[in-house]
């Protein structure tokens, strides 16, 4: 009698080790990695995930992350299986400049595709504040240290003469930023994010806002030492309050996936967002800007295999090769 209880449990122990095996596999499970829960990345993703488990046959689960660099760290890691990065930060990655220039070139990741333009806000409550030269002795939150948005501040600041000697620099996420200025911690904050920004919209409702522009030969400055960027307006009503166009500049929100992902894996995910990029723009204002077009214009990092089989379907050809 107990040979055979024990022989019950020994099955049951293997039984639930296997179950437990097969039911993490990539096959079945991938984490999506985000941003800040005040940033576009993470209320986007969430609606992206939601697509790609009814479409593509995975349990995609979105989550809160510190965006493009811990995105990317954490897909060369194996922890996540895709996620969201700025296109200039997935080339310091792949190049391992910048913020990646301590730990060398990481190139475990695959373009899957470009999704919509990040735009580089930088917003104050002073409205005696009109220009990025009026941030010298000022105290300016520009993004988590090593960020992709402290790069982007740096780029800014630099084109302006400034270095961070010259201002107080807080080194503060996207909600972190929005309660410091509401709370007169800080004088101006950099976000890069779509636009409109759950941070800057609740800021503009509760307590109103001056978004500073970028613009003019300070942008045409900016772009000739970092090509990356593109010119960006944002429109009249983005925001609460806005009542004129903001001239500025913006970088790539990409989806990047693991090398390791089958061919088929990312072709299904690939296809569960641009086969539904009508109903995906009805549940976030950023799915209007999802094209083949956009999604197909990166010439920097190669594509996954997986996401060229469906580009080729649609009449494109892009890049898989290092």
């Amino acid at each position: 009698m107990k040979k055979s209880i024990k022989r019950a449990a020994a099955f049951l122990m293997v039984a639930v080790i296997v179950l437990g095996v097969s039911g993490c596999s990539n096959k079945d499970r991938m984490m999506f990695g985000t941003g800040g829960t005040a940033g576009t990345y993470y209320a986007y993703g969430g609606v992206l995930a939601q697509y790609m488990r009814t479409y593509a046959g995975t349990k995609v689960t979105a989550v809160s992350t510190g965006a493009s660099k811990a995105n990317i760290q954490s897909i060369g890691d194996g922890d996540f299986q895709l996620g969201f990065t700025q296109s200039d930060v997935m080339t310091y990655a792949w190049e391992g400049t910048r913020s990646f220039k301590k730990d060398g070139p990481t190139r475990n990741y695959r373009t899957l595709g470009y999704l919509y333009a990040e735009t580089v806000q930088l917003f104050t409550m002073d409205k005696n504040i009109k220009s990025v030269e009026d941030l010298r002795g000022k105290s300016v939150s520009i993004g988590a240290a090593g960020s992709g948005v402290y790069f982007n501040a740096m780029d800014v600041l630099s084109a302006a003469g400034i270095s961070l000697d010259e201002i107080k620099p807080q080194y503060q996420s996207f909600e972190d930023s929005k309660e410091s200025l509401k709370d007169g911690k800080i004088d101006a904050a950099f976000i890069v994010a779509g636009a409109p920004t759950t941070a800057i919209t609740e800021l503009a409702t509760t307590n109103g806002v001056y978004l500073i522009p970028i613009k003019g030969d300070f942008r045409k400055k900016i772009m000739e030492s970092c090509p990356y960027y593109a010119e960006y307006v944002i429109p009249a009503g983005t925001y609460p309050g806005q009542y004129d166009d903001i001239e500025t500049i913006a970088v790539g929100a990409m989806v990047v996936v693991s090398e390791d992902l089958t061919e088929e894996q990312v072709y299904k995910l690939t296809a569960a967002i641009f086969d539904h990029k009508e109903e995906i723009a009805k549940e976030n204002a950023k799915g209007k800007e999802l094209s083949l077009e956009n999604a197909t214009s990166v010439n920097t990092i190669p594509y996954h295999k997986g996401a060229a089989k469906y580009y080729a379907e649609h009449g494109i050809t892009v890049n898989t090769e290092e």
